[in-house]
Formats: structure tokens, C-alpha cells, sequence
């Protein structure tokens, strides 16, 4: 873990390899049920939200309280809520999408995922005592003719404390690069999430992050990039709709 949370300090950015994460993930927890978790995104329900008017976007949804001690419990099931100025395309309104399944918020490699990001992120931030934390499952979906676009939004910060970006599957797709600035938009570095297990980490206070459009790898068929995007920020400071 401390593999982990240096690069988070002095970069407030860290690409985490397939077979580190998959390691730490199995030394605090149990990835058993892994084929039904990655194989849960074949079911997920087409975000209807997007302002652009793209039909490549599909999602699930779940929020988690997460206390000092690491205790996870889900919370009733709530729209996802970002202000305007975190996301300018689709901010502004309460979103409501269909839920992750509870065999899988419930199963050990969901539960390892969010063990291992209290350990990480309690860590750089021991005063929070009271998280609030939400999991969003995401398919992008390329097209012949409709590139897939990750971050819709642009470079954005999520207005939470901290961001796991883990990847899960990708289908026959070309591109997908992961960049990261500082606050200033100067550029800090960029990878691509290309194996499953491979995984972003961003301190989302003080870098932007953001995602280039996929695209088929075969022109005349459709590809996808299925991700778990998990945001974690001190439930004072967590961002309500007006």
C-alpha cells in the first residue's frame, strides 16, 4: 500500500499496474466471486442523462457511509447530484440510475475494492471520520460510426476528496488515455488503463482528470471499455442538490 500512497502525496496522482492492485487487493481481501463481478457489467442500464445527446454511456449506481473503523454499509439508494461547476455538461440535476446489484455491492471483491480505499485514503486523510462514498459501474460503448466518450465533460475535477478508477474489461478498442494537470491545467502525466486490474488513483482536490474518446478497434464493430469509478469525500463536505 505505501507503494501506493507516495506517488498520491507528492503527485496527488498514481497509475497502479494490473498485478499491483490485483496483489493488494488479495492481501486485505477475496476477489471469489470476480468473474460474476466484471461479467455484472453485461447488465447495466443506458445513461439516459447525457446532455450531448449520446447513447454510449451505461451505468450503475450505489452509495456507501463508511466510518473510522473501515465499517461499509450501504445507504438507501439515492441520485448521483454534481454541481454545475464540477460537470457542465450533465451537472445541475439529480440523476437517478439503476442500481449495482446487490450481489455485487455485497460480494467480496466490491468489498475488497472499498476496504483497500479506506486503507489508502483514510491514510492521507486521518481527521475524516465519516465518509461518503459512491460506486458507479460504466460502459462505454464505441460504435463504427460514434466514438465512446469516458469523461463526456472534459478534464474535471469530481468535487470529492478522492477517486478510484479501476478497469475492468476493455472489448476491442483503440485509445481511452487517462491525462491528469494540476490545477493550473499544466499537463502532469497520462497512461492508459489497458489490462483488467490496472487503476487510477486521484486526489481529486488539487488535480483534473479526464479521459480521450475510444474508438473501435475494428472499424466495422463495436467495441467497450467497462470501468468502476468509486468517489470518496467527507460526508461534511459531500455535495447536495439545492
Amino acid at each position: 500500500m505505501n507503494d501506493f500512497l507516495a506517488p498520491l502525496r507528492k503527485d496527488h496522482f498514481a497509475f497502479v499496474s494490473a498485478a499491483d492492485l490485483r496483489a493488494a487487493l488479495e492481501a486485505g481481501g477475496d476477489l471469489a466471486d470476480w468473474e460474476a463481478f466484471a461479467a455484472s457489467w453485461a447488465q447495466l442500464s443506458e445513461d439516459t442523462y447525457m446532455a450531448d445527446g449520446g447513447r454510449y454511456r451505461q451505468r450503475r449506481h450505489a452509495v456507501f457511509a463508511c466510518d473510522e473503523a473501515g465499517r461499509i454499509t450501504r445507504r438507501a439508494d439515492q441520485p448521483h447530484y454534481q454541481s454545475r461547476d464540477r460537470n457542465p455538461l450533465n451537472g445541475g440535476i439529480q440523476r437517478w440510475f439503476e442500481p449495482v446489484k446487490p450481489e455485487i455491492s455485497a460480494g467480496p471483491t466490491m468489498q475488497s475494492i472499498l476496504q483497500l480505499c479506506h486503507r489508502l485514503f483514510g491514510a492521507l486523510q486521518p481527521e475524516t471520520t465519516d465518509w461518503h462514498v459512491e460506486t458507479h459501474q460504466f460502459r462505454i460503448i464505441a460504435k463504427p460510426d460514434q466514438e465512446g466518450r469516458p469523461t463526456p465533460e472534459g478534464m474535471h475535477r469530481d468535487g470529492v476528496d478522492f477517486v478510484l478508477v479501476m478497469l475492468v474489461d476493455r472489448h476491442a478498442v483503440e485509445s481511452g488515455e487517462t491525462t491528469i494537470a494540476d490545477l493550473d491545467r499544466n499537463p502532469l502525466g497520462s497512461f492508459t488503463l489497458s489490462n483488467p486490474f490496472d487503476a487510477a488513483l486521484v486526489d481529486d482536490r488539487l488535480v483534473y482528470h479526464g479521459v480521450t474518446p475510444i474508438v473501435p478497434a475494428d472499424a466495422n464493430h463495436e467495441g467497450h471499455r467497462d470501468v468502476l469509478v468509486v468517489t470518496w469525500v467527507d460526508r461534511k463536505r459531500a455535495v447536495r442538490p439545492d
